[in-house]
């Protein structure tokens, strides 16, 4: 399998887990979406705004790849976000909407990417400005694990507040190769 089909799956797995926790979200009263629960980012909907900030930060620092710039044009009209807590939308609902059209930018920017757009080196800056050049490969697990990681604790604070998201584990979109 090339590391583009891996990508390829993480975009999916992406989309498929930010459905399902916003399904499940949306099961929960404005208050107790917002309530701190002892979080890093204090409440379910600080945690998925804080998925979200990322993500645009990351989006528009990979759209500096010479390949992408047209791939992830989309993410220019997206505000910069200032801070990593930033509540960018305060009600699940606009907040979803965002997601979606996020997970779509995502999906077809993987889906474009070619092996050797992964081999180059990309040069950005971190939110402190300090500079850093990294394998665009790297920095695109990365975007991918960040996800993963806070998803989690968002998985978590939902179950804290009485609901169940279910299978969250990237192995049920694995497709299964008996008979191969």
């Amino acid at each position: 399998m090339l590391l583009k089909d891996h990508f390829e799956l993480l975009s999916i797995y992406n989309q498929w887990m930010n459905s399902k926790l916003y399904e499940a979200a949306s099961q929960l009263s404005d208050t107790e979406l917002a309530k701190d629960r002892g979080a890093f980012f204090g409440s379910i909907l600080g945690t998925l705004n804080h998925i979200m900030v990322g993500d645009i930060i990351w989006l528009k620092r990979l759209a500096n790849h010479p390949a992408c710039v047209s791939l992830l044009r989309e993410t220019a009209g997206i505000e910069q976000p200032t801070r990593l807590d930033q509540m960018l939308f305060k009600d699940l609902g606009r907040l979803s909407q965002q997601r979606t059209r996020l997970d779509s930018i995502i999906i077809n920017w993987i889906a474009e990417l070619s092996e050797d757009d992964l081999d180059v080196v990309l040069t950005y800056q971190n939110t402190q400005g300090v500079a850093a050049n990294k394998r665009y490969s790297s920095l695109v697990y990365h975007f991918f694990n960040h996800q993963t990681h806070h998803r989690g604790q968002v998985s978590t604070l939902l179950l804290q507040a009485g609901v169940d998201i279910g299978v969250t584990d990237l192995l049920a979109l694995i497709p299964d190769e008996s008979g191969v």
